[in-house]
């Protein structure tokens, strides 16, 4: 699954602005409201607070986790657009009123303005993030 070409151009918009200026212009910002709609700010403040990390296994699996602003861990999977906070499971995949949460588009737009921490773990460390997450939705 792909988010919507536009979606996906503007992202790339503010890729490239960012890398050129280390600034999102105004209009992508507009941009950003008008296709993300209210995800789109808080998003930013995420990327702003780097809550954004990117966790990879020596095998290459990735995924990432988000430090939501109550101060609980998402994971997210950027590959199949996923994330396990509640608003994901009710505004986007019940209403299908939004594309994505506030923490997956954080992790877009930390991965178009190369804000993502990074962390290293085991494979055996990865699987552990997995089956907290599978525990917590159980």
């Amino acid at each position: 699954s792909t988010l919507p070409a536009v979606a996906e151009e503007l992202l790339r918009e503010i890729k490239k602005a960012f890398q050129e200026t280390s600034q999102v212009p105004d209009d992508l910002l507009l941009g950003l409201k008008f296709i993300f709609g209210p995800c789109a700010v808080p998003a930013l403040d995420l990327v702003d607070q780097r809550s954004v990390t990117r966790v990879r296994s020596p095998s290459g699996r990735t995924l990432y986790q988000v430090l939501g602003s109550s101060g609980k861990l998402y994971t997210c999977y950027s590959s199949c657009h996923f994330c396990t906070c509640p608003a994901f499971g009710f505004s986007v995949l019940q209403k299908s009123e939004s594309l994505l949460c506030k923490h997956i588009l954080a992790v877009y737009l930390s991965q178009a303005m190369g804000a993502c921490q990074e962390l290293a773990v085991s494979e055996e460390q990865l699987t552990n993030i997995l089956l907290a997450e599978e525990e917590d939705e159980g």
